[in-house]
């Protein structure tokens, strides 16, 4: 068992008072886990009220005034301190035994364009063998496909694109595996959340939120990481939907800079302390 900080320092500036729908708050399926809850505080204080979207992500709504608004969050939460789980003898579930809940993670959706990749998806990985096995080949082509660099991050970049140009950050990594997954007829759903240097030498880049996904085997979600592609320890849940349109950190209605963006993610020391 280990304990992990997790925070972040936001600021926006708004040209006028904006309505904002931020995703910032960790999954409800970790609530159990927390030591000290991530609440969302907001410099100047406003009104913040939330709900649970499509997806079961717990969303906060506000309306941010005129000027500069700061959103910070510091907590700490349990974490089992296992890397991400390996199953390699799960089988693939054929499309008419699905459970009707996970068919919506078989359809192209805004990043995954199952239309344009489905061709290439069949030439690639057909000979694979079918479950696991499969969404782990996936998993091992995007990552020598892609090459990482934050240079190349583009907000509107499509798993098509990313096949393409073969280059991106874990989001597109992440689109075109599920993308592939789909085009296979395997479930994918993506997710974004927190994951620190926990057990591998540090990174000197500043901190992001992390992309990756799970597909649906033998009855149950796991989780895959085609940009890391190695099971890693301390992965803490935000959000998921279909790509990540369905879990931008914020959604806002208005004119707005960001002006500062930090994310930390940390393990503690015995004491609980960074």
């Amino acid at each position: 068992m280990i304990k992990i900080h997790l925070g972040y320092e936001i600021i926006y500036d708004c040209l006028q008072p904006t309505p904002m729908i931020l995703t910032l708050n960790v999954h409800h399926s970790r609530v159990a886990d927390f030591i000290i809850p991530d609440k969302l505080v907001t410099d100047p204080p406003i009104p913040i009220t939330a709900y649970h979207d499509t997806y079961g992500n717990w969303c906060s709504r506000i309306v941010a005034p005129q000027g500069l608004l700061r959103l910070t969050s510091s907590s700490l939460i349990k974490d089992d301190g296992e890397p991400d789980r390996v199953m390699p003898q799960a089988r693939q579930t054929p499309v008419e035994a699905l459970p009707d809940n996970t068919l919506l993670f078989l359809l192209g959706s805004r990043y995954c364009e199952t239309d344009r990749l489905t061709e290439a998806a069949w030439q690639l990985f057909d000979k694979t063998p079918t479950g696991w096995g499969r969404v782990q080949a996936i998993c091992n082509y995007v990552n020598q496909h892609i090459s990482f660099g934050y240079q190349h991050a583009r907000r509107t970049k499509t798993a098509w694109e990313a096949f393409h140009e073969r280059t991106g950050v874990c989001r597109d990594y992440a689109h075109l595996a599920i993308a592939f997954c789909r085009c296979m007829n395997i479930p994918a759903r993506y997710c974004t959340g927190y994951l620190g240097d926990i057990g591998i030498p540090a990174n000197p880049d500043p901190m992001d939120f992390a992309g990756w996904f799970e597909a649906y085997l033998d009855g149950q979600w796991y989780t895959f990481d085609a940009r890391n592609n190695t099971p890693r320890i301390g992965r803490v849940l935000i959000a998921r939907g279909r790509d990540a349109a369905d879990v931008a950190i914020s959604s806002t209605f208005g004119p707005n800079t960001l002006m500062k963006f930090m994310i930390r993610t940390d393990k503690a020391n015995e004491l609980g302390c960074v």
